[in-house]
């Protein structure tokens, strides 16, 4: 296997408001943008190809990433005009493709963190013959998924939308969001307009006696759509509990990017990351949490499983837990922010604006 298609045109609209100038795969997921990640690992599972299939905010790729020649890839990027969905997204990079008719070509959500071994995929999809493999995660409680339930061999059976009963749960597994196609499968799929690979295109090659596969992995996996999965996903990153080889540095209980400044009585833990020319002042505490690039966290703030926006920054003595701050914005002293709260790109909160508990 030589090339991919990453899909990477989602608006983000959950992790909103860090999307609205940033697309989703390129927010910084332990201090480099999270697709730096996908890409890293695909080189390392033998892909030298990629093509990036673009939309929201297209312009912002090539600028970072160039030809791919500094992660030892030749990277090409098409944009769509119209949003395709995946399947559509798909079939418009075919012609970027190398590949011959029965060869494979893999495919990734660029949304998802995982630890999946691409190249035992590979290989499922080689000795079985299939047109195309499917990465399957189990989780523990599959309602808000689609359900992929399989035969002994490991052939896809079905494709069943989000279980509403407990007997419509035939199985704990789900499409984990990497997938490995047979070439000429490619050139089926619709062009000029959206289609869904969960929706339509798996559910029609089946219907049609096409050979699917799914191979089991439930090592990592995490879907990075929301905001606190995101922040998750990146502490895990810097923890070690999710596998990379583009973590810019060792791993621990923080990751402090050159140029960034920590007060020496400040305290970092859980996978905390402060970015490129960050700051974090003396007695703020900072768990679990995102600081994203010139963003300053000021004397005894305590900043819990949040994700701080570029240049944002979080007023002394200010308590935030879950929260998202945008760029620019400012959160004013002695603020107490939680679970859900979303503050937008330059919003400014003043001085004990919004609370939870007494002044006093």
């Amino acid at each position: 296997m030589t090339e991919a298609i990453l899909l990477v045109g989602g608006k983000g609209t959950r992790l909103r408001p860090v999307t609205v100038h940033t697309p989703k795969p390129m927010i910084r997921a332990a201090g480099v943008p999270f697709l730096t990640h996908q890409l890293a690992r695909a080189r390392a599972a033998g892909v030298e190809h990629i093509v990036l299939a673009t939309s929201y905010l297209a312009q912002v790729f090539e600028p970072y990433f160039g030809d791919g020649a500094s992660l030892g890839l030749h990277i090409e990027y098409v944009t769509e005009e119209e949003p395709l969905g995946t399947g559509g997204a798909i079939r418009n990079v075919a012609s970027r493709l190398h590949s011959g008719p029965d060869e494979p070509v893999l495919v990734f959500n660029g949304d998802i963190l995982t630890g999946l071994d691409i190249s035992a995929l590979v290989r499922t999809h080689r000795t079985t013959g299939a047109d195309v493999s499917l990465h399957l995660t189990q989780v523990t409680d599959p309602r808000a998924y689609g359900l992929v339930p399989t035969d002994e061999t490991g052939r896809v059976t079905a494709f069943l939308e989000k279980p509403q009963t407990p007997e419509e749960i035939v199985t704990d597994q789900i499409n984990a969001g990497a997938y490995v196609f047979r070439r000429s499968v490619i050139d089926t799929i619709p062009v000029g307009r959206p289609v869904s690979v969960e929706r339509e295109t798996f559910p029609d090659l089946l219907s049609a006696g096409a050979h699917l596969q799914g191979m089991v992995d439930s090592t990592y996996w995490l879907d990075l759509g929301t905001p606190a999965a995101f922040v998750r996903g990146s502490a895990d990153l810097v923890l070690g509990r999710a596998p990379s080889p583009a973590v810019p540095g060792r791993c621990g209980d923080r990751l402090v990017l050159p140029t960034a400044t920590v007060a020496p009585d400040a305290k970092l833990a859980g996978g905390t990351v402060v970015g490129e020319g960050a700051f974090v002042a003396e007695g703020a505490r900072v768990f679990g949490s995102t600081i994203l690039p010139g963003a300053v966290i000021e004397p005894g703030a305590v900043v819990t499983d949040s994700l701080i926006g570029t240049r944002a920054r979080v007023g002394r003595r200010s308590v935030l837990t879950g929260t998202v701050i945008g760029d620019g914005a400012v959160v004013g002293p002695d603020n107490e922010l939680r679970e859900g709260a979303r503050v937008w790109c330059d919003v400014r909160i003043p001085g004990g604006a919004v609370r939870f508990s007494s002044d006093q």
